[in-house]
């Protein structure tokens, strides 16, 4: 029950990028069309559920033991940024059109917050490697779901007729704002 209760408030209620504003700059960046949003999501599922892997075990094993606690964010940067690295390599030649569709976004993952949050995340709620991975894989659908439902609702936007002063990023920031308090709904459904 407990991963479960890990599971919706990951996905639903604390979403990372709607209720805690936590990779803002893909979100808003990959989400004009839905086929590089669902690209996106899964290169940033992929790193996020291997980087709080290696992010636990290094806290857990390392850091923690050698009283290096400072050297947290610096270490887990590092992690993130070599495992991004390794999916760019692997992309490039297994999706070479997909690599090209994320462009300069695929390298951002390195800077997305999001990522870096839940490594951090899981060491300040003090989970178990289990429950680590729950919540990461959790919050990595949940960072996809917001993306994908956001990009949906851009492509139909495009279709739409909207103001000229609103066309672009305004109404991208609205769109964003209105999908967040969607998500405000399943507040409450779990602490």
């Amino acid at each position: 029950m407990t991963y479960f209760l890990i599971f919706v408030g990951a996905v639903f209620v604390n979403n990372i990028v709607l209720s805690q504003f936590l990779g803002i700059c893909p979100f808003l960046g990959v989400s004009k069309k839905v086929e590089t949003a669902v690209g996106m999501s899964i290169a940033v599922a992929f790193v996020m559920t291997i980087a709080t892997l290696f992010t636990f075990i290094i806290q857990k094993y390392l850091l923690d033991p050698m009283n290096l606690g400072f050297m947290q964010t610096i270490t887990f940067i590092l992690v993130i940024a070599s495992l991004v690295q390794m999916v760019e390599i692997v992309l490039k030649k297994v999706s070479p059109a997909l690599y090209q569709a994320l462009g300069v976004f695929l390298p951002l993952i390195t800077t997305n917050c999001a990522i870096l949050g839940v490594a951090i995340l899981v060491i300040q709620k003090d989970f178990t490697l289990l429950s680590s991975m729950v919540y990461a894989v959790s919050t990595a659908i949940g960072f996809g779901l917001a993306l994908m439902l956001f990009s949906g609702i851009r492509e139909q936007l495009s279709l739409t007729h909207v103001p000229e002063m609103m066309k672009g990023t305004p109404i991208a920031l609205v769109t964003a704002g209105i999908l967040a308090m969607a998500f405000m709904g399943f507040s409450g459904i779990v602490q």
